[in-house]
């Protein structure tokens, strides 16, 4: 009898040993195959709408467009990056911006210059991967990937004026939790949201923007083939260039005249559109140029968001205002020399006597620096 017992025991002994081992290889297994996981999406959009609607899950922060506003101290050697699309290999682009963002934001920089060409389409999702793991895992690392996120968007159209294309408030920037024993880790991406995508609301295809570029490379084209290798010079024809080929639009009533592709296309801009553009024929011919945002006091003594430009010329940087040096003109009077260069590198005491550079983009953004200007004029 005992005999019997104690057989059944060991029988229900294995047994149990046996369903504890199976249970174990099901959880190795689901772990491996991932079927074992919670996955939360959080999505930060770049936009001020409210997203109560949508769920907990998702959040937004303030919209990372660059408006007129401004920076001072840049690297004396600036960071430069090839570009790795057709003709765009020639050209070279200072990062000044770049170089002043910290680490995470400098991950999101990169990648969204790494998916230049894709981004063209307004549909690719732009993964980021794991690479800001390290940052989410940090207590508040939520709150701090909304602030550095907007400060690289901020910094890679700031020094990017080739990208004209994209709409930073149609951009959502989605992050995907996953939890395995106890074990979480982030997949961060980029895409359009709900919108149909995330390009400018001029444009609705990739078509459309990559003609949009050709139309602007020939502009670029023509400058650097009447370059002459000496900065000075190409400056001040870049300069003239602008100013005898585009219209200020006081009534701001045209499209894209905030970017290269008004400015350049169509000959219609505002003061972001010639500085921009200033600086993206700038680019094209290897001289540092930066986009300076700020107030601006006019001859009527108002003050005024404005947008205009630092350039570097032997070693020292100076102001160029093209906007300024572009005055509306009524009926056929040609523009005398003393209004067409009265903003055209100078220094930082003539400059800032009505010019005030400030040090970010957006109410509460990264505060960014400048290059120093030289005191006095370029002679």
């Amino acid at each position: 009898m005992k005999s019997k017992f104690a057989s059944f025991i060991m029988d229900l002994i294995l047994l149990v040993i046996i369903l504890v081992l199976s249970i174990f290889g099901i959880l190795i297994y689901k772990e491996i195959t991932g079927k074992n996981e919670v996955a939360e999406v959080e999505n930060f959009v770049s936009t001020g709408e409210n997203l109560s609607d949508k769920g907990e899950k998702e959040k937004k922060f303030s919209s990372s467009q660059i408006i007129d506003n401004g920076l001072s101290e840049i690297p004396d050697t600036p960071t430069k990056f090839e570009s790795n699309i057709g003709k765009e290999k020639q050209y070279k682009s200072y990062k000044f911006f770049y170089n002043q963002l910290n680490k995470y934001s400098k991950i999101i920089y990169e990648i969204l210059e790494k998916n230049k060409e894709q981004m063209k389409t307004g549909t690719a999702t732009i993964q980021f991967g794991e690479k800001l793991s390290e940052l989410l895992k940090q207590e508040n690392g939520f709150e701090l990937l909304q602030k550095y996120y907007q400060s690289a968007i901020e910094a890679y159209l700031a020094d990017n004026p080739d990208v004209f294309y994209i709409k930073p408030n149609k951009l959502y920037l989605n992050v995907e939790t996953t939890t395995k024993w106890n074990r979480t880790t982030y997949n961060v991406y980029l895409n359009s949201g709900n919108n149909l995508n995330y390009l400018t609301d001029d444009f609705n295809s990739e078509v459309e923007v990559k003609n949009a570029i050709i139309a602007v490379e020939k502009v670029r084209e023509n400058i650097k083939f009447k370059s002459v290798g000496k900065p000075y010079h190409d400056i001040k024809m870049v300069h003239d260039y602008l100013v005898d080929n585009v219209k200020y639009d006081g009534m701001i009533s045209q499209n894209n005249i905030y970017d290269i592709y008004g400015t350049l296309s169509n000959g219609v801009a505002v003061c972001e559109g010639y500085a921009k553009a200033f600086k993206y024929l700038l680019d094209g011919l290897d001289i540092p140029c930066v986009v300076v945002i700020g107030k601006g006091t006019n001859s009527n003594n108002k003050t005024e968001n404005h947008a205009w430009n630092y350039v570097q010329v032997e070693q020292n940087w100076y102001g160029v205002d093209v906007t300024w040096d572009d005055p509306i003109i009524i009926g056929n009077a040609n523009l005398l020399n003393e209004y067409k260069y009265r903003y055209f590198l100078k220094g930082s005491l003539s400059l800032q006597k009505d010019h005030l550079p400030l040090g970010n983009f957006t109410d509460g953004g990264m505060q960014y620096s400048y290059p120093q200007l030289s005191l006095n004029d370029y002679k």
